[in-house]
């Protein structure tokens, strides 16, 4: 089954090369997000999107900013912490309907959660059958329809951690800053470097930008400094491997709903620093991605 033949209206393909050439699913030109500030969180699958993503909505929130998080993977797994729950996902939702997307209410599928963000999971049909891409791009358009990003200041995208499909690539069409969660380690930084590659082809024919590198799951950063000081990136914020942190996700709670402890202080405080960043507009960089031979021969000890 192709997108053309999912019970959704038709979609036109991009008539233009995007980018180093890929062929993506357009989305409506007339489906903006509008004046909220968006940001696009991307890495390697299970490094910790989430996480991020979650814990800085929340940061967004306590900042007074009205935060809409949008997750982008069929796992619907991206706002559990702050909704307590895992959310039916507009795919879902719209099945319900038949497909009728005039039938649905905001409370179908829009979830208030921790600090008033508000929780969307996008979803996506079923494994080898359609285009993630498409259903981030109907998500959208169903947020504009019922004025919901009107009223919504921050946006954030966590993104599944495929580079190659339309649903890695959707958000980019909508997004301000991207930006990428590494670990430091090989395989986070190798994957890293593809999703450079990606972002940077988007930024031809988009506004979205490359925000920097988040430091996640990582004592140090010696390898990630390394592959930064190479290709023209830097840090944007560092969270350590911490105890704390992966409890919270076992207590389906943000970091800022833990019990105090001077190291879950230090992490508040960062992930507070770096919505504060992002929000007064933070850095953008044009970085060039590596060979991957360039990858292998540049990481590891000396």
């Amino acid at each position: 089954m192709t997108v053309e033949t999912l019970p959704f209206p038709t979609v036109k393909r991009n008539a233009k090369l995007d980018g180093d050439g890929s062929v993506q699913v357009q989305l409506d030109p007339s489906v903006k997000i509008g004046n909220a500030k968006v940001f696009a969180i991307y890495g390697k699958g299970g490094i910790g999107k989430s996480t991020t993503s979650s814990n800085l909505s929340a940061a967004f929130s306590k900042m007074g900013k009205r935060v809409l998080q949008i997750g982008c993977d069929p796992k619907h797994d991206s706002t559990f912490t702050l909704t307590k729950k895992m959310l039916p996902t507009v795919i879902d939702v719209l099945e319900t309907v038949d497909f009728h997307a005039e039938e649905l209410r905001v409370e179908d599928f829009v979830f208030e959660g921790y600090n008033g963000v508000m929780c969307v999971e996008a979803g996506g049909p079923p494994a080898g059958t359609g285009c993630g891409g498409y259903v981030v791009g109907q998500t959208v358009k169903l947020l504009k329809e019922h004025h919901l990003l009107e009223d919504t200041d921050v946006v954030i995208f966590d993104v599944l951690g495929d580079v190659v499909c339309g649903g890695f690539a959707a958000p980019l069409q909508h997004a301000d800053r991207a930006m990428i969660v590494t670990a430091n380690d090989f395989d986070s930084i190798f994957a890293m470097n593809r999703i450079v590659q990606a972002i940077g082809a988007k930024a031809k024919n988009y506004n979205v930008r490359l925000g920097g590198v988040i430091a996640n799951r990582s004592a140090a950063t010696d390898q990630i400094d390394k592959y930064n000081n190479q290709i023209g990136l830097k840090l944007a914020a560092h969270f350590p491997d911490l105890d704390v942190i992966r409890r919270s996700r076992l207590k389906k709670s943000t970091l800022f709903e833990m019990e105090h402890s001077p190291e879950l202080e230090a992490v508040q405080k960062e992930y507070l620093r770096l919505a504060a960043s992002l929000w007064t507009g933070g850095e953008h960089y044009s970085a060039v991605p590596m060979k991957d031979r360039d990858i292998f021969d540049l990481l590891g000890f000396d």
